[in-house]
């Protein structure tokens, strides 16, 4: 049995790890204390990544995926590639709804989306993800896709778990600020049951590829990991 490698990378990198799901960003967010606008300018950039960036990604995998008419309708390679289709067109699903998402929530709660400038770690991270999904390599690109929603999961999963037990948002439910009521939503959204669903089964995914340690797709791997974390951690903003 292959040992998980998702598994795996999450261990091997614990303090990279807290800087892109336990950022400042994230821990303001969770007690109450994130600026309005800073709000605001990281949901622009997200947009831009959600919108623009992230489907062209998907496409990119779709069309690399080794489709091959001789292999039989139930071979192996026929139902894996079968399968990966499925989850990569449940992503561009969802990340339409997601579009769709952040335009209502900025609408609720007065975030404007108009008029920032594209930061340098948005351009970086979609500069990356064209990168990954154009070198042709589908492995790499799934390694990337399911970094890229574990670390969503995890970071937000944070943020909701501190505004469970900040005083800010206990004690003023009724009154909540704009900003706050605009990171409960958020913070729901990727910590759902259905968005663990998704990365689990990414997880699942990237595990059942059978990568093996010492093998040039395991170092790739960690290369791919690493480089998402470090491009997770410079996408929160710290000032506007």
């Amino acid at each position: 049995m292959s040992p998980s490698l998702t598994k795996y990378l999450i261990s091997s990198s614990t303090a990279a790890y807290t800087s892109a799901t336990k950022h400042s960003f994230l821990t303001a967010a969770g007690s109450g204390t994130l600026d309005h606008n800073l709000l605001a300018l990281w949901l622009a950039q997200d947009r831009i990544y959600a919108a623009h960036a992230y489907p062209k990604f998907i496409g990119s995998l779709i069309s690399n995926i080794p489709f091959n008419s001789k292999d039989s309708l139930n071979s192996t390679q026929e139902l894996l590639n079968q399968r990966i289709f499925k989850l990569l067109l449940f992503s561009l699903q969802n990340v339409d709804r997601e579009v769709g998402f952040f335009q209502e929530t900025a609408q609720k709660w007065g975030l404007n989306l108009e008029g920032w400038p594209e930061r340098k770690g948005t351009r970086n991270y979609t500069a990356e993800m064209s990168r990954i999904s154009n070198d042709g390599a589908v492995v790499d690109g799934l390694i990337f896709l399911w970094a890229m929603e574990r670390v969503y999961l995890d970071a937000w999963t944070y943020v909701r778990d501190l505004t469970n037990t900040s005083a800010l948002f206990i004690f003023s439910s009724k009154s909540l600020t704009r900003t706050n009521s605009a990171i409960i939503s958020l913070s729901d959204n990727w910590s759902c049951p259905e968005f663990v669903k998704f990365v689990d089964d990414l997880a699942d995914l990237v595990d059942s590829l059978g990568i093996q340690p010492g093998s040039a797709e395991w170092s790739r791997a960690e290369e791919v990991w690493a480089r998402v974390i470090e491009l997770e951690a410079d996408f929160w903003p710290t000032e506007v």
